[in-house]
């Protein structure tokens, strides 16, 4: 580890931590949703407790020591779809200006939470970003892997012992959406653990407020990704091949440095969404078994189904926007600057726009309204793929194992923007010996 990234931690990470770490200890709840223990485990009952604050209040925000905060669902898509509110940078969350300037002082290597990566640059900036790499998310393109989704999903369903137990995390749902995201960026495949080893240390650095531990095991991580990347980009350069980041190698439109932030970006967003996806699913179905029975019944349902866990169970709970410029909003004067932390999970379960909302229901006829993939000009680029990653992963585990159950209590991943499991301990039952179509 450098030790200019411990300043860099000081800066972007310490201050906000510090903060946070107080305000838990004076009671408010916010803090605690960000950076509290309870929090991490099971966020919703947190979550409504800030709406019934809110609804106390003279607007529609939960104005916080920390930033300005919104549950409601058509607030929070409204402030993904304004031109007027940018994405979070080091000015969020009132980091002090020497700070700031020493944050800028020691950047990090090429990452998905510094720019040039799409996740932390606004148009014009961000549209020149996007465009190249879209091609490959088009509805055609995605449709394209449907057969490559089917072959590896069951592959790793073959390698799954009946009648045992597994991690399913690690031996299904990570394994799925890493070997499609890997060969779209011409990865072999004998470094897919590789990449499963860098993103679990470098996704904390998506959560505001990490220890130092945290923070260095991941920029470690991205280090030496940074270093595999630089290799793999010259030989892209040398024998391109049909993968999305050969496209982008021999277009030339962007520079290493670029293609190295878009391909951590491209790897994180492919990967964790997905993952957690799988994994949250899993542990709907298992907890609603009426609900499963259901879907065997009438197996049309199972895309709405996936959109539900989506909503039910975000597996991107936050995002958070900074305004760029002086806003008057629901009454309120938000100034040039000022962070508005927008709780996607909150606006998922938002009772004004869905019924019961704290109800799993493969058969809610709205639930694709939910917002956990934003909207606006960051909508998530991968969504149609994760979509079709986690409904034919999770239809097909459960049609080849019908008996899976948990073999004990599952283990959540201690963070605060993405919420899934880290481990999911089952048994896996009698495999069937016709697997249903999918």
């Amino acid at each position: 580890m450098k030790p200019r990234y411990w300043f860099r931690w000081l800066s972007v990470q310490g201050a906000p931590r510090l903060v946070l770490r107080m305000h838990v200890r004076r009671g408010d709840r916010f803090a605690e949703l960000m950076g509290g223990p309870d929090g991490f485990a099971d966020p919703y009952p947190l979550i409504e407790h800030l709406r019934e604050q809110v609804k106390r209040g003279p607007s529609r925000f939960l104005r916080t020591p920390i930033a300005l905060a919104a549950f409601d669902h058509d607030l929070c898509r409204a402030i993904l779809r304004d031109t007027r509110f940018g994405v979070r940078t080091t000015e969020s969350f009132n980091i002090p200006k020497p700070l700031q300037k020493l944050a800028e002082r020691f950047p990090m290597p090429p990452s998905p939470v510094e720019p040039p990566s799409m996740l932390v640059i606004d148009p014009p900036e961000h549209t020149a970003m996007r465009r190249p790499v879209s091609s490959a998310f088009t509805p055609r393109a995605i449709g394209r892997l449907r057969d490559r989704i089917e072959t590896v999903t069951e592959e790793l369903l073959d390698a799954l012992p009946s009648g045992g137990s597994a991690d399913l995390i690690e031996s299904f749902a990570a394994q799925v959406p890493i070997a499609i995201i890997s060969e779209m960026l011409g990865f072999p495949e004998r470094d897919r653990n590789l990449f499963l080893e860098w993103g679990d240390k470098a996704t904390p650095l998506l959560d505001v407020g990490i220890s130092w531990s945290a923070f260095r095991s991941g920029v470690d991580a991205m280090d030496v990704m940074n270093g595999y990347l630089d290799e793999h980009i010259e030989r892209l350069r040398r024998e391109p091949g049909d993968d999305i980041l050969s496209s982008l190698v021999t277009a030339g439109e962007l520079d290493t440095f670029a293609l190295k932030a878009t391909a951590s970006l491209l790897m994180g967003a492919g990967f964790e969404t997905t993952v957690n996806l799988i994994g949250n699913g899993v542990a709907q179905l298992v907890a609603h078994p009426e609900q499963l029975d259901r879907l065997r019944a009438e197996p049309e349902l199972w895309p709405n189904a996936i959109e539900e866990v989506l909503r039910v169970d975000a597996p991107v709970q936050t995002t958070a926007r900074t305004a760029l410029s002086d806003i008057e909003l629901e009454g309120l004067s938000i100034r040039e600057g000022s962070t508005i932390v927008l709780s996607l999970a909150g606006a998922n379960r938002d009772p004004a726009v869905f019924t019961d909302p704290a109800t799993f229901d493969i058969a809610r006829p709205n639930a694709k309204e939910h917002l956990t993939f934003s909207s606006g000009v960051h909508a998530c680029l991968g969504a149609s793929l994760a979509r079709m990653e986690a409904t034919y992963a999770l239809q097909s585990l459960f049609d080849r194992f019908p008996d899976l159950t948990l073999d004990g209590p599952p283990q959540r991943r201690k963070l605060f923007t993405l919420h899934g499991y880290e481990r999911m301990p089952v048994r896996l039952g009698r495999r069937a010996t016709t697997p249903s179509a999918v």
